[in-house]
C-alpha cells in the first residue's frame, strides 16, 4: 500500500507555532491602534483596530484548536472571560483605584474633562460633567447585574414553582396557569415597565420586582415543559409506585432535574432584562442620575449635542452593554443545548 502522506516540506505548518505569533501580532496592532493612532485619522484607527482584533482572534482560535481539538470554541471562552472580568470588577468596584463616578462637585475644574485619550488619567475619558467613564461603567455594571440577576432569581423561584405544579398536576391547575401566563404575555413588555416605573419608586429592589414580571411567564413555560418531559421517566414512575406523595415527587424527583434547564434559560433571560433595565434608565424611569447605569449613561449623549462632539460618551456604555448581552446570550444558548431536554431531541 503506497504512502500518500505529504512530504514534510509540503505539509501545512503547525498552528501551535504560527498561531501564537499571529495572535501576538494582532494584539500589538490593536495596542498601537488605541495609543499611537488615537489622535490620527479615525478611519485609519478603525481599520487598524479591526485588523488587529481579527488577527488576534484567528491566531488564538488556531492555537486552541491545535491544542484541544476541533471542539475548542474560542468565542465561548472569550464571552466567559468577559463576564468573569465584568462581575469581578463590579464586586471589587469600591476598592479599585477608579476615578470619581458620581460626585459632580469633585470633578469641577478637571482638565481631562471629556477627553477620550488613553494617555490621560481617564483611560476611557469622562462624560459631560467630568465623571470618569471607566468608573461609571464598572459601577453601572453593579446596578445592571443586581437588577437583572435579582429579577431572574425571582422569576425562577415563582415561575419555576408554578410551572412544576402545572406540569405535574395537569388538568385544572394547568388550565388556570395557562390563562395566567397568556394574560401576562399579552401585555406589551415596554408598556408594562413604563406603567410600573411611573408608579413605583425607582430603587434597585423595585426595578428588580418590576422586571421579574417579564421573566415569570417564560420561566413558567420552561418549567412546565421540562416537567412534562421528566414526569413519565422511570424514576418518577418508580416513586409513584412506591407511594411517594405529590409534594415529595415534585421537590425530590422533578425539581433537581428541572432546575438545570431553568437556570440555562435564566442566563438568556438575564441578557433580556439587562436591556430592559437600560431602556428604563434611558427613559428616566430606572436608576436616577448621577448614580450610574448603562442606560442613563447612553442618555447623557443626548445632552447639548454631546454625541456629535464626544461620541465616546455613548460608545463606551453602548459597547459594554452589547458585549455583556452577547456574552450572556451565547453562554445561555450553549447551556440550553446541553441541559434542556427539548433541545436534546433536536
Amino acid at each position: 500500500m503506497s504512502d500518500l502522506s505529504l512530504p514534510s516540506a509540503l505539509s501545512p505548518p503547525d498552528a501551535r507555532w504560527w498561531g501564537p505569533g499571529l495572535a501576538a501580532a494582532g494584539l500589538a496592532v490593536t495596542g498601537l491602534s488605541v495609543t499611537v493612532l488615537a489622535n490620527g485619522n479615525g478611519w485609519t484607527q478603525a481599520a487598524a483596530l479591526a485588523a488587529g482584533l481579527a488577527a488576534a482572534y484567528l491566531g488564538l482560535n488556531a492555537t486552541g484548536r491545535a491544542l484541544s481539538g476541533d471542539s475548542f470554541d474560542l468565542m465561548f471562552w472569550l464571552c466567559a472571560g468577559w463576564l468573569v472580568a465584568l462581575v469581578g470588577a463590579a464586586v471589587a468596584a469600591p476598592v479599585l483605584p477608579l476615578g470619581e463616578h458620581q460626585d459632580i462637585v469633585a470633578t469641577i475644574g478637571d482638565p481631562g474633562m471629556a477627553v477620550p485619550d488613553l494617555s490621560t488619567s481617564h483611560p476611557l475619558g469622562t462624560n459631560n460633567f467630568g465623571l470618569d467613564l471607566l468608573s461609571r461603567v464598572v459601577h453601572g455594571a453593579r446596578s445592571s447585574l443586581v437588577v437583572s440577576l435579582g429579577a431572574v432569581a425571582i422569576g425562577m423561584a415563582v415561575g419555576g414553582t408554578i410551572g412544576i405544579v402545572a406540569g405535574y398536576l395537569r388538568r385544572g391547575a394547568d388550565a388556570a396557569v395557562g390563562v395566567l401566563t397568556n394574560a401576562l404575555l399579552a401585555v406589551p413588555p415596554l408598556i408594562l415597565l413604563i406603567a410600573l416605573g411611573t408608579v413605583l419608586e425607582p430603587t434597585l429592589r423595585n426595578i428588580a420586582v418590576a422586571l421579574s414580571l417579564l421573566a415569570i411567564p417564560g420561566m413558567i413555560r420552561m418549567a412546565r415543559a421540562s416537567t412534562l418531559a421528566f414526569a413519565r421517566r422511570e424514576f418518577v414512575v418508580a416513586a409513584e409506585a412506591m407511594g411517594a406523595s405529590r409534594w415529595r415527587i415534585m421537590t425530590r424527583e422533578l425539581l433537581p432535574n428541572v432546575v438545570l434547564p431553568l437556570a440555562s434559560y435564566g442566563m438568556v433571560m438575564v441578557s433580556v432584562l439587562i436591556v430592559a433595565e437600560a431602556s428604563l434608565s434611558f427613559l428616566g424611569l430606572g436608576v436616577q442620575p448621577p448614580a450610574p447605569s448603562w442606560g442613563n449613561m447612553i442618555a447623557e449623549g443626548e445632552e447639548n449635542d454631546a454625541f456629535a462632539q464626544h461620541p465616546h460618551i455613548v460608545l463606551v456604555p453602548g459597547v459594554t452593554l452589547f458585549l455583556t448581552v452577547f456574552a450572556f446570550n451565547l453562554i445561555g444558548e450553549k447551556a440550553r443545548k446541553r441541559w434542556d431536554p427539548r433541545q436534546a431531541k433536536l
